[in-house]
């Protein structure tokens, strides 16, 4: 996708320059740029003032990741599983550029994705347990893949709680993907 930060750069690149005229490019080049600077202004990415990057879950259970913020960019990936989380690391008018859990990328439009909190299980098969603590008793045990409801983060703790098909219990933060390191959630 393109960015608009590279538009100036595009606009000056010598392959846009008509190569068999001899003329000064500094005129050509600024008049160029006076033309396109109210487009660029006008154009500016709007956003919604929330904190980048931050985690959302995908609501719909089908959506288009795109490779720019607009239905006229291509679709690259096709995305079937509700409630898995994403992280939104920009934004561009109602469009969101995501990555999941795998480090996938692209654009997904804004209705596509909710606030609610949810995780994906990482690596092997994990211990739900009853409390935040290894020695604690197994609430259940859960296949990496699964999808699950973010509860609760409490301060200065490796463990979150969270709800995976009804059950309620805590996993350490190293066993799934929806939550930063050090973030606080109540």
């Amino acid at each position: 996708g393109r960015h608009w930060g590279l538009i100036i750069e595009d606009l000056l690149s010598p392959s846009q320059a008509v190569p068999a005229m001899r003329f000064s490019r500094a005129p050509f080049l600024l008049s160029l740029l006076l033309v396109a600077w109210p487009t660029l202004v006008v154009a500016a990415p709007e956003g919604t003032g929330l904190p980048l990057p931050r985690f959302v879950n995908l609501r719909a259970s089908e959506a288009n990741m795109r490779t720019g913020p607009g239905v006229q960019y291509p679709v690259e990936w096709v995305f079937v599983r509700p409630d898995l989380p994403l992280e939104v690391i920009a934004e561009y008018r109602t469009w969101r550029k995501v990555r999941d859990w795998q480090g996938t990328q692209g654009w997904m439009h804004q209705s596509m994705l909710d606030n609610r909190r949810t995780v994906i299980v990482t690596g092997v098969q994990r211990t739900l347990r009853q409390r935040s603590d290894t020695q604690s008793a197994a609430q259940a045990r859960i296949e990496a893949g699964v999808i699950g409801r973010l509860l609760e983060c409490p301060d200065g703790s490796g463990w979150c709680k969270v709800e995976i098909d009804g059950f309620e219990g805590w996993l350490r933060r190293v066993e799934f993907w929806g939550a930063y390191a050090k973030e606080v959630l109540r």
